[in-house]
């Protein structure tokens, strides 16, 4: 158990995907099915849709957050993101979707150890107050 800096409020739990390399939300993910489609990343094909999104960074631009709003509007986006390297643009996305759709994705940060003792989890849990909670 750990205690986040949460970038965007709610709660969330669900299976953890665990990114070996950043991905970028604008061209190497696909919004309408949730899918990681940059040809260059190792877990290509991969759905982040209900996930627990686990990655060091992101890599981003300007777009990032217009594509994790429409990811978050459709229901393929992760129902949370924990980074070691926190990402205002993402997390503005996030709150976008909140606002205009009612609906949410968790973002939170934790340190560079944290994040790399949460990989191995199964399942992790986002409590609102930041206390992260990984299982299996």
């Amino acid at each position: 158990m750990m205690r986040a800096r949460m970038l965007t409020a709610g709660s969330a739990e669900g299976p953890v995907l665990s990114l070996d390399e950043p991905l970028s939300f604008w061209g190497a993910f696909e919004p309408r099915t949730g899918k990681i489609i940059d040809v260059h990343h190792p877990q290509r094909g991969a759905c982040v849709k209900d996930t627990v999104l686990v990655m060091t960074e992101t890599r981003g631009s300007g777009s990032a957050p217009g594509a994790i709003a429409e990811a978050i509007r459709l229901g393929t986006a992760p129902v949370a993101i924990i980074l070691a390297e926190a990402d205002i643009n993402l997390a503005v996305g996030a709150e976008v979707a909140a606002t205009l759709y009612g609906r949410h994705c968790v973002m939170a940060c934790v340190t560079a150890e944290e994040l790399e003792s949460l990989r191995g989890a199964r399942w992790i849990s986002i409590a609102s107050d930041g206390v992260v909670t990984p299982a299996g």
